[in-house]
């Protein structure tokens, strides 16, 4: 017989390789089972996953680690790297092996007590338990494991598996979901799957194989989201704000400031945005369930970064989504592409967006592993250009060079009214004075916006153009006057009112 896996590091590193390996193998077999909460066939993936993701944490250490440092690492990167619920509770498993690896017990002491302080960790960790699940199976085990702790450790091991396997047979009989569909609990088998290899381990059956990892199955296309995070800050504080945002709410505690958080919510969003404002947040990660995947979904979705108000619906008519500009446009984007299922996506900031900002949109989009196209447009009047070019039926390379041609060969202008006086290359300015920029300098002072709307037209005509796109505020101009300047200048003159435009108007010629 070989040493306990509990008996000093590099044992308790054999024995994580061995399972980890055992979960990669049975991977496919666990996620078959998967039914509950979400039947998105992903439990054993996501168990896998976590148990890697600590394999690779305590690997770091030099060797001649001990066993101390080693459960920490493992538990430390079963934390930070758990996916799923299942995932969460195996986190909160190796977590009770770092706690119960400080207190000098014996081995079969240690799984005792590990099973036990997990049970207590997850019973804290998660917002509304459920009966027939992992919880269930973990719990079995941690009451068959307490009597026999004076035991060595293959027989406590041993007891604590033969209750988890009698738990989960119980499982298909405590949830309607596994009746229906004649199955047991996904999570608990993996448990059970866990168990299993500490009695191997301490037998010494062979060495832990290595096991090719796969990439995680996907869960579909749109819907309910499965919102995974790593939090540092007031753990109680957050646990009281996201309660009512979705269910599955588990925050898993690393010690009492750092967690990693696990919810199922219809509001990513606003998930997003109250995690960010309650803590530090890092290691986002958003997986999309099947739960609720509409048919018909489009396969190219475009977004317009939009200042609310008229504009707004004249993007909208258009057949383009629209989010506001603000602090939670990252958040807002990403709920509307994972609420798309579109599996292309181009965005048209509109000049609306910070370099900080769009960083932001795409580090978002990187969470649900969406790739995003954005073009430059550089004002709402050239946002317009492009969606007027757009054409479905081309591919998304095709489609987006004709749309941000069609961008990039308007000419633009802003009018706006100053806010004080001041001296500018083009001239004095007095406050209240109409300003017009184009590409960032002075093009002219005026002072009153149609006179500079209309001279800003004859500014930007004079190198050509065929057409004059005009977004207007509805408080310093009227549509009429502006409609007027059709027969002033030539041209085709298109005329939108925008009440959130921020300026007097948005001139665009092509």
């Amino acid at each position: 017989m070989s040493a306990s896996p509990l008996s000093d590091g590099a044992r308790l590193l054999a024995w994580a390789r061995r399972a980890s390996g055992e979960l990669e193998r049975k991977r496919a077999e666990i996620n078959e089972l998967n039914v509950f909460p979400v039947p998105d066939g992903d439990t054993g993936s996501n168990m896998a996953h976590t148990m890697a993701a600590a394999v690779d944490a305590a690997a770091e250490l030099p060797d001649g680690a001990g066993l101390t440092e080693v459960a920490e690492a493992l538990a430390v990167g079963a934390v930070r790297g758990a996916r799923g619920n299942s995932g969460v509770v195996l986190s909160q498993i190796l977590r009770g092996f770092a706690q119960a690896a400080s207190y000098g017990a014996t081995e079969g002491e240690m799984l005792a007590v590990a099973l036990t302080n997990a049970v207590g960790f997850v019973d804290r960790a998660i917002a509304e338990p459920v009966e027939g699940t992992i919880i269930t199976v973990l719990r079995a085990a941690a009451d068959a494991a307490r009597p026999n702790a004076h035991l060595p450790l293959v027989d406590v091991a041993a007891a604590a598996t033969a209750g988890a396997q009698d738990a989960l047979r119980l499982t298909q009989t405590q949830l309607p979901a596994l009746h229906e569909a004649g199955v047991v609990d996904a999570g608990g088998a993996g448990l059970v799957a866990v168990l299993g290899t500490l009695t191997v381990e301490g037998e010494g059956e062979g060495s832990p194989e290595d096991v090719d990892r796969q990439t995680s199955e996907t869960h579909g296309t749109q819907g309910e989201l499965e919102v995974m995070f790593s939090f540092r800050g007031d753990l109680d504080a957050l646990k009281g704000e996201l309660a009512g945002l979705g269910d599955s709410l588990i925050i898993a505690p690393l010690n009492d400031s750092e967690a990693t958080v696990h919810i199922h919510s219809r509001n990513a969003g606003k998930v997003i945005e109250t995690a960010f404002s309650a803590g530090e947040v890092s290691d986002l990660r958003l997986e999309v369930l099947t739960s609720a995947v509409p048919a018909g979904a489009p396969e190219r979705l475009i977004i317009a970064v939009t200042p609310p108000g008229s504009v707004t619906s004249l993007y909208a008519a258009s057949g383009a989504a629209t989010v506001v500009p603000g602090p939670n446009v990252a958040a807002d984007m990403l709920d509307a592409i994972t609420r798309s299922g579109s599996n292309e996506v181009i965005v048209l900031p509109n000049g609306q967006l910070s370099s900080s900002e769009l960083a932001a949109v795409e580090n978002a989009a990187r969470a649900v592993e969406q790739s995003i196209t954005i073009l430059p447009t550089v004002r709402l009047v050239s946002g317009i250009a492009a969606l007027s070019v757009h054409d479905p039926a081309q591919p998304l390379a095709t489609a987006a060079f004709t749309m941000s041609e069609a961008a990039g060969e308007m000419r633009t202008a802003l009018a706006f009214r100053a806010e004080r006086g001041a001296l500018t290359l083009g001239g004095a300015v007095a406050k209240g004075d109409v300003v017009v920029t184009s590409r960032g300098e002075h093009l002219l002072i005026a002072d009153e916006p149609m006179e500079a709307v209309e001279r800003a037209c004859r500014r930007l005509l004079e190198h050509g153009g065929e057409q004059v796109s005009v977004l207007f505020d509805p408080s310093e101009l009227r549509a009429d006057a502006l409609e007027e300047l059709a027969g002033k200048l030539g041209v085709d003159v298109m005329v939108y009112p925008a009440d959130g435009l921020q300026a007097c108007a948005e001139i665009g010629v092509e």
